[in-house]
This record gives structure tokens, sequence and C-alpha cells, in this order.
């Protein structure tokens, strides 16, 4: 299974100009890959001062826009994340999944908000924790800030994902974070985490980069680096098995000690 983890560079204060700019990248990765991922609030970054205005609805233009993309190429999409507008009239920091018809199979809003960047201002807090199926394999979303909560993809992975998927904007300033908390997920639960940062600025401040792919024994497998660029991965599905018959922490779980 190929992957291509878009590294776009964000723009501030340019939504219409990221939203151009994201899906010409992704009609290029969805050309050459089974699965194209993209990072998180990759249509207004975190120039948010817009986002009742900005904020979209899942059956608006943008999802639309990259369903068909999805399904014109045969490939599905983890559409990074964007400022949606749930039913209830709150906006989520949102990820929708897309199966290689363009049919929408999942939706994950952001659990864990940032406050360091004010997110509980703009986004309501999500509280789905469920897998899905991608290409007929099991996996998990997550966003950016998620990768400091184990329990998070602990739980994900006993619901049986075999690939997690991180949008992300992550700043240079804690990069080296970045790579380690992404290399520990897929090392304690043997599976494959697929970490898709940005690229840019957001007030002066840099985002890392380093999108990557991490296997199931923590080792990063596919990296970028620090300009914008599509990254290219075989995922090889077999390696989880073959990981988890010689060492399976999750069989070793004390589940009844969970709350």
């Amino acid at each position: 299974m190929k992957v291509a983890l878009i590294q776009m560079e964000i723009a501030e204060k340019n939504t219409p100009g990221n939203i151009v700019h994201g899906l010409d990248l992704l009609q290029e990765a969805a050309a050459n890959s089974d699965i194209a991922v993209l990072p998180e609030i990759w249509t207004t970054g975190y120039s948010l001062g817009r986002i009742e205005e900005e904020a979209e609805t899942i059956d608006g233009s943008t999802i639309a826009a990259v369903r068909k993309i999805a399904n014109d190429h045969h490939c599905a999409v983890v559409a990074g994340s964007i400022p949606l507008r749930h039913k209830d009239g709150k906006i989520y920091n949102n990820t929708v999944v897309i199966d290689k018809q363009g049919s929408v199979v999942a939706s994950y809003s952001k659990v864990h908000l940032f406050g360091l960047f004010d997110e509980e201002r703009f986004f309501a807090a999500g509280d789905n924790f469920d897998t899905y199926e991608l290409n007929g394999v099991i996996c998990g979303s997550t966003i950016c800030y998620d990768l400091r909560f184990p329990e998070l993809y602990r739980h994900l992975s006993l619901q049986g994902a075999k690939i997690i998927f991180v949008p992300a904007e992550w700043p240079s300033a804690r990069g080296d974070i970045w790579t380690l908390l992404s290399q520990a997920r897929g090392a304690e639960n043997h599976n494959y985490i697929v970490a898709v940062n940005c690229v840019g600025n957001f007030k002066g401040a840099p985002f890392y980069g380093h999108s990557m792919v991490v296997d199931p024994m923590g080792k990063i497998i596919a990296e970028g680096g620090s300009a914008e660029e599509i990254i290219y991965c075989d995922i090889d599905l077999a390696y989880i098995d073959k990981v988890r018959a010689r060492l399976n922490a999750l069989a070793d779980v004390r589940k009844e000690l969970i709350r």
C-alpha cells in the first residue's frame, strides 16, 4: 500500500489560496498513491480570526472537491483537517476520511485542544474515538497535539487500528518532540504512524515539516525535510503481524485497569 504525505506550505490569512494550492497538491499525490494525507487545518492555517465566516460543513465545496479527486484517481484521502461546523452549530477541528470511491467513511474531531494556541476559543473538543476501515485496513485518526496523549493511540490500537494518521501543524521549536512521540506511538502499539506536518510560518515561527511514516518497531521508514514536498512510502501491512508475533504489548494490556 502506497501512502502520500502532502507536506504543504500553508499561508497565513489566505484561505482561498490555501484551498486551491492544497487541492493541486492532492491531485498530484492521489494520482500516484493508494492513500493521500493532507496536514492539519490546511485551508485556514492558524489564522483563525475569520473562522466563523470561513468554517465549512461536511457537505461544503472543499470536501466535495476532495471527494471528486478521490473518486477520479481511485485513491483514498485523509483530508488533513479543516474547521467544520457541525449540526450542533459548533466548529470543530475536523478530519474527514474519504474512500477511493469518493464516499465519506469517517469523521474525527480533535479531542485534545492546544491551550498554547488558544484553540478552545475557536473549536469545540471532539469525543469520537472510533476506528474505521479504509482500503480494507482498520485505521484510526488523531490530530497534532493528540500525539502527547498515548491513551488515545492505545485505545485505537486495541480496537485493531493498523495505521493511525496524524495530520499536524507542529512547530520547529518542538521538532525533536514531534519525532520522539511519533516513533513512540508506533513502537508501543506495533502499528504504522503516518504523521503529516506542514511547512510555512505562523506569526514568524516556522513549522517543522519532517512528515514521516513510522513502522511497528518505531523505525522511521520515510521522512520529509523542511520544505514543501510530497513524500511517498510503501507500507507493508504483513510486517505488523511479524512484529506482533515476536513481541505484542497489546496482548498484555491489563484491560480491567483501564478507566
